[in-house]
């Protein structure tokens, strides 16, 4: 964590000391307090699974301790399962009031490989829950439906402008993190051939108006290159930020590249 700190320190004095699209400084500036911050990493869900409406949630749930399962923008207001008469098979459920979570737990010599049940949302959606049951330890499941990203990433682009944006996916980009809002797609694409130049899209940040491509480039020529927006920036380009100003023959390094959804 200390060296992604000071990494973010860096690519931000560059981006802030060099003219991009629209928001290069301001992207450098936030990275720069982002480096400084960097010591202190936060804390990660132990599993963070992606839902639809009437969809299935697959989860683990402890054997002998609590599971937390949260939902990101959203709170259960009921749960309904299957009561078997039997106390050795039937599993709580508690739906605290405050946060909207609800905690399971099986007793002593459950025997079911897994438990079920089906949960309903404040925003109307409902999820069928499916949980393995194993493991000493408690679990916290966070389950984050796209729908509600795609409508908070609407609401937040509109009363934001298009460099707070720019900002705020940059700094999500960069730290390899997810961010309200928006679908991440880790899909490696095959690499291209831009003049000497050898890119490779290797992940994607797509919001609401905005997307984000995480991009490799090589430098496969013998000379070194400069790393020239005009050449990677396509039509709709909101931001271009890169850690070096130029490739050395055989040198390879990271691209941000921020687009407009219009802009395909």
């Amino acid at each position: 964590m200390a060296q992604l700190g000071w990494g973010a320190i860096g690519v931000g004095a560059v981006l802030a000391g060099r003219p991009y699209a629209i928001s290069g400084r301001p992207v450098g500036a936030a990275l720069i307090c982002l480096g400084a911050m960097c010591l202190a990493a936060p804390a990660v869900a132990d599993q963070s699974i992606p839902a639809a409406d009437n969809g299935t949630v697959t989860c683990v749930a402890s054997a002998k301790d609590l599971t937390r399962i949260s939902l990101a923008g959203d709170q259960f207001t009921s749960v309904s399962k299957i009561s078997t008469g039997n106390p050795a098979e039937d599993f709580k459920i508690v739906n605290e009031p405050v946060r909207g979570d609800i905690y399971l737990s099986v007793p002593d010599g459950f025997t079911k490989p897994n438990l079920s049940f089906f949960g309903t949302t404040r925003k109307g959606y409902v999820y069928k829950f499916v949980c393995q049951v194993r493991g000493q330890d408690a679990e916290q499941v966070f389950v984050t439906n796209t729908a509600i990203k795609a409508e908070a990433a609407r609401d937040w682009e509109v009363r934001s402008s298009p460099e707070d944006s720019a900002v705020r996916l940059a700094q999500a980009m960069y730290r390899s993190e997810t961010i309200e809002g928006f679908e991440v797609r880790q899909d490696v694409l095959e690499p291209v051939t831009v003049g000497k130049l050898e890119v490779q899209q290797i992940g994607e940040y797509r919001g609401a108006d905005l997307k984000g491509l995480v991009l490799r480039v090589r430098n496969t020529g013998r000379d070194a290159l400069p790393l020239d927006e005009n050449m990677l920036a396509a039509k709709g380009a909101v931001a271009f930020m890169t850690p070096v100003s130029e490739l050395a023959p055989g040198q390879a390094a990271a691209v941000y590249l921020i687009q407009s959804n219009g802009g395909r």
